[in-house]
């Protein structure tokens, strides 16, 4: 299950599918695998690779090279990963983790060679060894969790913090999150690298800073990008959490629910999903983290990146390129009572372009009467990317917001 924060929503070049002319350029890509290594696909940024489809292209060879060509205009960069057909088996770097993407500037014919010393082993084998995951606190999960309101099946991670099975009395608020196998694990993490919930929390816990909460990480789908959006299948998805996810969560474990005691978390379409819950939902969630929000989305940019289908173009009519979340302020977007709010961004790759809408976000907070640093907080982080290696380093701040004790 491939989630990349900025991967679906990535405003890269693009090129046709078909090649361009005078075969400039021509990206050569040669990837050195393990002995007995079964086909290996070649995915990336481009429109002829998905983009992103973990299936795109088939690299040819059979024995430790496997080669393939991509062809793209002169200017293009090229962003591009090695998997096994599904990102559950994308390809492993001399660290036994996954990867960041590869990079080629495509301003002429260009080359490169890659050792992949592994590919990803069936998750289900890192479920069963969620100790090995080095995890502090329990990790249990529910895998292939089914709805009657969404299409795609998935896991579930649930993290009860340390002394959950010792202090049999005690309740807990709890955090849903999105993206949730990114939040723990670092064999499980699309880029290899976990956001470190458990950490941050059982730091802010023994500092004294908050008390401990339970945490309830949702995996993402193929259909992450309509899922996340208030404008798309976000309706749906919370009534996967609210009907069919809460109840079991709190039949099982020992929760504290309503509003006060329930809040949601997610980074760039997670934190639309986020922003969205606490405002059309505040009867359950009381507050809401969103990091690296992607407020840009728009008609055209659902249009451009949203599987087939699933952008709401009108036919025969140029996508509008509005982002979404301006026609809703300026629609009066109603912001409940006592909803608490954290946005972030950073300064660097996809956060860069998050700044003026983020402004306008915070104006229209204010016009409707909140308290900036009680009610919400916008905080821009200098140097951050829009990757999960920016959020683990921050994730402390948005936790003390949701969750100081005063």
């Amino acid at each position: 299950m491939r989630f990349v924060a900025a991967a679906l929503l990535l405003l890269a070049a693009c090129a046709p599918e078909a090649a361009p002319p005078a075969a400039c350029c021509t990206a050569t890509i040669t990837a050195v695998v393990p002995a007995g290594a079964p086909a290996v696909y070649l995915t990336g940024n481009l429109a002829g690779l998905g983009p992103w489809r973990p299936d795109a292209l088939l690299m040819e060879g059979e024995g430790s090279e496997r080669v393939a060509r991509v062809t793209a205009p002169r200017g293009s960069v090229l962003e591009y990963k090695f998997t096994l057909g599904s990102w559950e088996r994308e390809a492993l770097g001399p660290s036994g983790m996954v990867m960041a993407n590869f990079r080629l500037a495509m301003e002429d014919n260009v080359s490169a060679r890659h050792e992949i010393v592994d590919f990803k082993k069936d998750v289900k084998e890192y479920i069963a060894d969620w100790k090995g995951s080095g995890v502090k606190g329990t990790l249990r999960y529910w895998t292939d969790v089914a709805s009657r309101f969404l299409s795609e099946k998935r896991h579930v991670s649930i993290w009860l913090p340390p002394g959950y099975d010792q202090d049999t009395e005690r309740r807990y608020k709890v955090l849903y999150m999105s993206d949730g196998q990114n939040l723990f694990d670092p064999r499980i993490a699309n880029t290899g690298v976990d956001w470190g919930v458990d950490e941050a929390l059982t730091a802010l816990v023994e500092e004294g800073a908050i008390e401990p909460v339970i945490v309830v990480g949702v995996w993402s789908s193929a259909m992450r990008g309509p899922e996340y959006s208030p404008w798309h299948r976000a309706p749906d998805y919370a009534r996967f959490l609210i009907e069919e996810l809460m109840p079991r969560v709190n039949a099982e474990y020992r929760t504290l629910t309503g509003p006060p005691n329930t809040a949601h978390m997610g980074s760039s379409m997670g934190g639309l999903l986020s922003f969205y819950l606490a405002t059309k939902h505040a009867e359950t969630f009381g507050a809401c983290g969103c990091i690296s929000t992607h407020l840009p989305l728009s008609e055209a940019v659902a249009a451009r990146y949203f599987p087939m289908g699933e952008g709401d173009k009108a036919p025969g009519a140029a996508p509008d390129e509005t982002p979404y979340v301006l026609k809703d302020l300026d629609a009066g977007l109603t912001i409940p009572r006592g909803a608490r709010f954290w946005f972030d961004y950073g300064t660097q790759g996809l956060d860069a372009d998050y700044a003026p809408l983020h402004a306008k976000l915070r104006a229209a907070l204010i016009e409707k009467g909140l308290v900036e640093d009680d009610d919400f907080v916008i905080r821009a982080y200098e140097g951050a990317d829009h990757n999960e290696t920016s959020w683990r380093a921050r994730l402390k701040d948005p936790l003390r917001f949701l969750y100081g004790k005063g």
